[in-house]
């Protein structure tokens, strides 16, 4: 059984669309995307989008991992220039809010997962095991 659908984490998942903001989170991540694929040059920012995208939809479960290289590094600076930061901190506040009350650590962790990839997400992959 993959770790997305374990009960615990769909329980998980089910509740962070609701409450804790992963659909309406997930059509922002996709229409930024689509946005920035409008132009050539915005593709690999908007792919990195779309990536966010899903994992705000199937949070519980995923596994990030990889490092950026020389190319990932210069995306990585980029976008940071561009308004990482910026989404980074977002989610950093949200986790904050949520971590407050104890019923809403699970969901607090997962915005600062979510911090961690959108500070730096060329080079990072998203799997579910």
């Amino acid at each position: 059984m993959s770790k997305m659908l374990e009960p615990w984490n769909l329980f998980k998942t089910i509740v962070w669309w609701i409450l804790g903001g992963g659909i309406v989170t997930a059509i922002e991540y996709f229409t930024a995307g689509a946005l920035w694929c409008i132009t050539i040059i915005g593709i690999p920012w908007g792919l990195q989008i779309f990536k966010i995208g899903t994992l705000s939809l199937f949070p519980f479960g995923a596994d990030i991992s990889g490092s950026s290289g020389a190319i990932g590094c210069l995306g990585n600076g980029l976008w940071i220039i561009t308004g990482g930061w910026l989404t980074a901190l977002t989610h950093v506040l949200l986790g904050t809010l949520l971590c407050i009350t104890i019923v809403g650590i699970p969901w607090g962790k997962m915005h600062f997962r979510f911090a961690k990839l959108t500070f730096a997400p060329f080079g990072r992959t998203i799997s579910y095991n």
